[in-house]
């Protein structure tokens, strides 16, 4: 019987067939022909064509053998790795997707009989990590690319500096805290007992008669200098003409020269990184940080576009310098010296210091040593 015309019902059908998968013992790898039934496998392996090929083979089984099953290793770990990466997956899910192309090589032209002899011998060439359940067998790849380990071990690296870096604030955090519990006993026994003051008589005015005394100059000087002023008030209550009592106060202010420098010039700029510090505008904004657009106002008033955290993300807010923070970026990355004598210079984080509150900074041939948080910020290209 003739072959059917092309494009007639039958022929079509045919064609239907032949692209679809047929039963895999009905497959000739050697001259890679598909039968779709016993009869026609039969009627292959009597051709002059399947016995020549035979021949080719029994000259040398091994090497055909042996590169038959090179290249289906080969394409089922290709589609593993492309499709399914290092995912845990049932072996057979992935020999479905493998067999799906009709040019694939059959695994019965192999060195193994079964899925679980090929999935057996990857676990033992340490190719893939498999395991065995009620389900069947689960593969899991094994990727050792060059580049993907690099990665990995990049990644595990800065996943070790940052978790080094929030173990020592977190050091520091638990000795200030037992500082405190340590000094809060000190100082409930030096507070005073205040005395009640008594009015003689209700109906008569009070005066009160307050002298201060000139509130000494604080002068600019370096910034890692700092010292403490001491303002006496004395203030004597009247009743009537009768002085009742007299109090002598004194009071201590911490003069922090650093702020002084800090905020007499405007040191914002644009593309510094910092962090919003005040709750005015919301709990929403409070310690939300983002990055210098423009600034006005000589550098004391910036626009901040906000990027975390994420309910506002992208929003725009204009603040004074007073409200914002700079932000100290791990050690390696990038700052800029805001004020004082390397100011406008770019340098890399050596070292952080943190019960100090100081970092030093590499500047292009020398190091600068313990600069504090407030004159360095983080700073993006």
């Amino acid at each position: 019987m003739g072959k059917h015309e092309v494009g007639t019902p039958k022929y079509i059908a045919n064609k239907i067939k032949a692209k679809g998968l047929q039963k895999l013992r009905w497959y000739c790898q050697m001259c890679q022909k598909q039968c779709r039934d016993e009869n026609g496998f039969k009627c292959h392996t009597m051709s002059e064509s399947h016995h020549r090929q035979l021949l080719l083979f029994a000259d040398n089984a091994s090497r055909y053998m042996d590169q038959f099953s090179r290249e289906f290793s080969e394409g089922y770990l290709n589609l593993l790795k492309r499709q399914f990466g290092t995912r845990r997956v049932p072996a057979n899910r992935v020999y479905q997707e493998y067999i799906s192309d009709r040019g694939h090589v059959h695994m019965n032209a192999t060195m193994w009989l079964t899925l679980t002899g090929f999935v057996k011998w990857l676990g033992r060439t340490g190719k893939c990590v498999v395991d065995e359940t009620e389900k069947g067998w689960y593969i899991t790849y094994i990727d050792r690319d060059p580049e993907t380990l690099a990665a990995q071990e990049k990644k595990a690296k800065k996943q070790k500096m940052d978790r080094d870096d929030q173990e020592k604030l977190m050091d520091f955090i638990e000795k200030q805290i037992e500082k405190g519990q340590l000094e809060k006993p000190l100082k409930e026994e030096t507070v005073e007992t205040t005395k009640e003051f008594l009015r003689p008589n209700d109906n008569a005015p009070l005066v009160l008669d307050i002298k201060l005394k000139a509130k000494p100059k604080v002068p600019l000087i370096n910034p890692s200098t700092s010292k403490q002023n001491e303002i006496t008030t004395e203030c004597n209550i009247f009743k009537g003409n009768e002085e009742t009592q007299k109090i002598k106060v004194e009071s201590k202010k911490n003069d922090n020269s650093e702020k002084l420098i800090k905020n007499e010039v405007g040191w914002l700029r644009e593309k510094l990184v910092v962090k919003v510090i005040t709750k005015s505008l919301g709990d929403k904004y409070y310690k939300a940080k983002g990055f210098v657009k423009s600034i006005e106002n000589s550098g004391f008033v910036g626009k901040v576009k906000l990027t975390t955290p994420e309910d506002v993300e992208g929003h725009v807010i204009k603040l004074d310098q007073e409200y914002l923070e700079t932000v100290i970026p791990a050690i390696g990355k990038e700052v800029v010296i805001l004020w004082g004598k390397y100011k406008g210079e770019k340098g890399i984080v050596k070292k952080l210091h943190i019960e100090e509150y100081a970092i030093d900074v590499q500047l292009e041939g020398k190091l600068v040593r313990t600069l504090p948080y407030e004159q360095v910020c983080k700073y993006m290209d």
